[in-house]
């Protein structure tokens, strides 16, 4: 189970340092809807090619979708804000108040989310520690924010 800590570790990296060229591709063709439609139809098109070549990929049938919660498409919507995000805010702000509120954001919406066990998540209480961890991540970006 390590190893999915290694993964999410990598993909961290990946989400610190994705801003930059999705930025930058923004700007250098004046056209960020045009980068964000980039960046979409690259991640399907890598997502099809690894899941063609680890021959893991297949389309649900009609009762596998009937059965999947309406809030379960939102991710698709949510992929799409978190670009147009990065387009326009990451430029403005910096990488690391830009990375520090994205990531301390989603530690508190993760405690929530935990806690009430919603959007498909197992519940994991917020106790004391968790949100204490929490709030040094506030007093974290804050720092980073200003400084």
């Amino acid at each position: 189970m390590w190893y999915l800590y290694g993964f999410a570790l990598i993909a961290g990296v990946a989400n610190a340092i994705q801003p930059g060229p999705n930025s930058t591709l923004a700007k250098t063709s004046t056209q960020p809807f045009f980068a964000g439609l980039v960046v979409v139809v690259v991640s399907g098109s890598a997502l099809l090619a690894v899941g063609l070549l680890s021959g893991r990929l297949s389309l649900p049938d009609q009762e596998q979708v009937s059965q999947i919660p309406w809030w379960a498409w939102l991710g698709g919507i949510l992929g799409a804000f978190l670009t147009l995000s990065q387009l326009f805010v990451a430029p403005k702000v910096g990488a690391g108040a830009f990375l520090g509120t994205l990531v301390t954001a989603g530690v508190l919406t993760s405690l929530v989310l935990d806690h009430f066990g919603w959007a498909g998540f197992d519940i994991h209480p917020a106790g004391l520690w968790r949100v204490f961890g929490g709030i040094l991540m506030v007093a974290g970006v804050t720092l980073v924010a200003l400084f």
